[in-house]
């Protein structure tokens, strides 16, 4: 009997060890990013890309903390999704709604982050977006006003909120 009790505790102690552990992660889910500590999470990743596709990082980068409000926005929390690209005819993936210009829309939804942007990267490669490749790579003012000029964005603002995110944060240190 004795052992009993003992084995009932360990396991007490076991799964309240559990618990604080899962409390913590939980805490750190909803602890809202600063955009420094977006940048931190994602230039690597967005450089990789750069490197693979050409787009230059510092545009990934301040398309992504523009577009996710620095990964706290609710479609980049509950759908990976870092840059507000909506379903496709071509879309198979997963699917998330919600209300943007139109009530209910259908934004695309990934397993990772990570799969956001090398999503990013290929939704750039699209014929529309093809002058945007002639550009240097470092000439992130003509990648930001070639966008809006594409139609990625409806905001007349966009491409200089783009270059202002870009010159405070120095983004252009990772082209």
């Amino acid at each position: 009997m004795r052992r009993f009790y003992v084995l009932l505790l360990l396991l007490f102690v076991l799964l309240s060890s559990c618990h604080k552990k899962l409390s913590k992660q939980r805490r750190t889910l909803r602890h809202k990013l600063t955009t420094e500590e977006y940048i931190k999470a994602y230039k690597k990743i967005a450089r990789k890309e750069m490197k693979r596709h050409g787009v230059p990082a510092s545009i990934t980068l301040a398309q992504g903390i523009l577009e996710s409000n620095s990964g706290n926005s609710t479609l980049a929390r509950k759908a990976h999704n870092h840059f507000g690209i909506k379903c496709t005819s071509d879309w198979h993936g997963k699917t998330f709604h919600a209300d943007d210009d139109k009530p209910n829309e259908c934004f695309r939804r990934y397993k990772y982050a990570a799969a956001s942007f090398h999503d990013h990267t290929e939704f750039l490669k699209r014929k529309r977006y093809a002058s945007l490749f002639d550009l240097e790579r470092d000439d992130y003012e003509g990648w930001a006003k070639g966008l809006k000029k594409a139609g990625y964005a409806t905001n007349p603002r966009y491409p200089q909120l783009l270059i202002n995110l870009i010159e405070k944060h120095k983004l252009y240190k990772y082209d």
